[in-house]
């Protein structure tokens, strides 16, 4: 009897499969008229979803290596610009330098020249001054001497008398 009964128990009956299937079937058309539509719906939306997203963000990778590159090339681009610029700056500074030594070169010469000048004139009015006042020490070493000997008259007619042979000869 307890295998009877529990032979019962583990084999479904006719009416129990029946109503089973007719429940099941029922199901089906509940769920196929009210809750597939939805689930579908929301499955495509949820995959559409899904989709615009892997999209988006391979849009969003695409743009991050276009800035990428692009910053890249504007740092190649700014340091190329900075390396100009210090390539100019130095050129300018070699300029300046070498103008400033040739300027310096051409005043110190101007000034040597103005110097030579200078020194060549001062000389020439030494001299001349010293040749006015050796004139003048002669004169007055002349004239001493001549009114010394000129005291007496026989030396004054001897000097006379050369004097006129010394003018007679030129």
């Amino acid at each position: 009897m307890n295998a009877m009964i529990l032979g019962s128990l583990i084999e479904p009956g006719l009416g129990l499969i029946v109503w089973t299937t007719i429940v099941f079937i029922l199901l089906l058309v509940i769920l196929a008229k009210f809750a597939w539509k939805p689930i579908l719906t929301a499955i495509k939306t949820r995959e559409q979803g899904i989709t615009d997203a892997l999209a988006s963000a391979d849009r969003a990778l695409n743009e991050v290596r276009e800035l990428k590159s692009n910053n890249e090339r504007l740092l190649a681009e700014g340091r190329a610009e900075r390396d100009n610029l210090l390539k100019e700056a130095r050129e300018m500074k070699e300029s300046i330098i070498n103008e400033a030594k040739s300027k310096a070169t051409k005043d110190a010469e101007r000034i040597m020249q103005t110097a030579r000048e200078q020194i060549i004139n001062e000389k020439n009015a030494a001299i001349t001054d010293l040749k006015n006042q050796v004139a003048t020490l002669s004169i007055d070493i002349a004239e001493k001497i001549l009114k010394s000997e000129l005291t007496q008259d026989e030396k004054q007619k001897t000097l006379v008398g050369n004097l006129m042979k010394d003018l007679n000869l030129n």
